[in-house]
This record gives structure tokens, sequence and C-alpha cells, in this order.
């Protein structure tokens, strides 16, 4: 009994010095060799060894059912370290180099199934150089030169299978001409840029031919032009535009702020698409009637007791708004602050 008593009592010593001897402190408050920290439950946190306060050589660091969440080892004490990250499933997430904490030189990123998805090029913890995103299948989605943490340099970014949109930036603004090519290599899209702001020409095309005609100045739209396809093709500002009107599922009436009209080979859904949000809204969506807001004057009552729509130019038919066209009937109220209260009941 009293050599059991003895062992254990010897045994509760010696942890005692291990512990003492595992997280050392010297005189000068620096942390000295083996070090382990532990949670309030017991769970190691990390472990490394420490030479004069200094990480030294690998620290590990763990999750709390002990599976491991960091492991860097360094090659500068306390200052350079290769990193490496894991999932608890222990999936390699990350690799790279850190100095003096701050993300430095080449870093990959990795999913679940250890694909690589993203390599990126740090500076000191800020990005700097060629930055590549992958897709699930492996294939390149988007490619980014950055300097000083601000885009610089050439952008490319697919879009679907096989198109893509290209561009260049300029201490984080897109700078001159962006284009974008769709899946079949034909060009959907050309713009112009001035410190990130369109600026000068911005073009769509469908299936090679322009189909919208901008013109921006400094980020704020000028113009834009429609291509409508009546006996000849011509393009027609989205300003000279009151009100549009299927007629069949094929052609488009298009009515003009100076009383004329123009009927264009297309459906209502094509030539709705180009002219933009900012300008129209529907009047009816069940008879898909789109018009100016800023020709919208209020409503009336027809002889039936319906309400009609008043628009400046009047088309030559009636336009029964449903109720998402007198709500839109009252913002243009409240926006031009024009008379329209007792034209609405």
């Amino acid at each position: 009994m009293k050599k059991t008593l003895l062992f254990l009592a010897a045994a509760m010593m010696l942890t005692s010095v291990g512990a003492v001897a595992q997280n050392k402190i010297d005189k000068q408050g620096r942390r000295q060799g083996h070090w382990v920290r532990t949670d309030k439950d017991g769970s190691k946190i990390y472990e490394g060894t420490f030479v004069d306060g200094l990480e030294t050589g690998v620290f590990t660091y763990y999750y709390h059912d002990g599976s491991v969440r960091i492991r860097n080892t360094y090659t500068e004490p306390g200052r350079v370290c290769t990193h490496e990250a894991f999932d608890e499933q222990g999936h390699r997430l990350a690799t790279g180099t850190y100095n003096q904490r701050n993300r430095d030189g080449q870093w990959k990123f990795y999913n679940e199934s250890g694909r690589l998805v993203k390599e990126a090029q740090y500076k000191m913890g800020v990005k700097h150089g060629l930055h590549v995103i992958y897709t699930s299948k492996g294939d390149t989605a988007e490619v980014t030169h950055w300097a000083d943490n601000h885009r610089h340099g050439r952008w490319w970014k697919r879009i679907g299978e096989n198109g893509y949109i290209t561009g260049i930036y300029v201490r984080g603004g897109l700078e001159g001409r962006l284009v974008e090519y769709d899946d079949n290599g034909l060009l959907i899209r050309e713009g112009f840029y001035k410190d990130g702001f369109r600026h000068g020409a911005y073009r769509f095309f469908e299936e090679r031919h322009l189909t919208i005609d901008e013109t921006w100045n400094h980020g704020t739209l000028s113009d834009r032009r429609i291509r409508l396809l009546t006996p000849d093709t011509e393009f027609v500002s989205v300003r000279d535009i009151a009100c549009l009107a299927p007629q069949g599922k094929a052609k488009t009436v298009v009515y003009l702020k100076d009383g004329s009209k123009k009927v264009s080979r297309e459906s209502s859904e094509a030539v709705y698409d180009r002219l933009g949000s900012e300008f129209f809204a529907y009047a009816n969506h069940k008879s898909r009637i789109l018009v100016a807001m800023s020709c919208v004057q209020g409503v009336s009552k027809d002889p039936e007791g319906r309400e009609v729509l008043i628009l400046e130019p009047q088309p030559d038919f009636a336009i029964f708004p449903d109720e998402d066209g007198l709500k839109m009937v009252r913002s243009c109220q409240y926006e031009d602050d024009s008379p329209l209260e007792k034209l609405i009941r």
C-alpha cells in the first residue's frame, strides 16, 4: 500500500514538473520550450515550441474534437511560416506563406474535394499580382491582376460555358474598351469606360446585329437608341417614345411623343428588353401596355365608369390601368408633384 501511494505521489510530481517544463516563461517574460494551450474543457487549442518568445518549428492548431485546423511551419522564428489550413474532416482548405502575420506571396485555396478553386498573390497582406478563380470542373473562371489592393491590369471572366467578358482596370476602375462574347464567340456587348465610369459609346448586339446604342457621359446616360424592325431598320431614342403595345405575337406598335407611330416586326418581349427600366412602366400587365412615365398625366373615367389612363400625347386606343398601373400613376404624381389627386380616387 505504501509503495502504491509513493508511486502515485511520484507520478503527480513528475506530471507537475512536466507541466511546468512544458509551458515555461523565463525571467524576461518570454515563452520558452514546448507549449500546449488548452481550453477550459481540457481540449488542446495549439501546441508548438518557443525560443525566446518566438514561434519556431511546427505549430499546430486544433478543432475541439482534436482534428488539425492549422499547421504553421516557421522558416524564420516568429516571422515567416508556411501555412496549411484544414476543415474538420481533414480536407485541405488553403496553403500559403505568412510574413509577420500577413499573407505574402502565392496562396492556394481548395474545396472539400481537394480541387483548387483559387490562386492569389499577396504582398504583405494586400492583393498584389495575379489572382485566378477556377470552376468546379477545374476550368478558369476569372483572371484578375491586382496592385496594392486595387484591380490593375487585364481582367477576364468566363460567362456561361465558353462566353467571356474582358477589360482593363486602372487603380480599381475600368478604363478603355470592355467587350463581352457569348458561348458561340459572338460579340454581345461593347462599351467604353473612363475613371471607372461608362463614358462614350456603349452598344449591345444580338446575333451580330446592333440592337441598343447608348451614349454615356462619366456614368450618366445621355441617350439610349433601340433598334426597330420597321420596313427599314432604324433606331429610335427611348426619350422619344410615349407608349408601346403588342400587335399579335410578332409585332409591336411604338407610339412616339410627336404623335406618330411605328410598327416593329418583333415581339413586344424583344423590344421591351431593350428599353431599360429607367423611363417605362407597365400600365396593364395583362395587355402588356408599356408607357413612358414622363407622359403620364393621370386617370379619368370612361362612359362606363372604368378608369382610363391619360397620356400626353394620347394614343389612338384606351388604356385601362391595372392595380400596378394605378400605383405607377400615383408614383408619378408624387415624384413630379403634379395635380393628380382629383383624378385618382
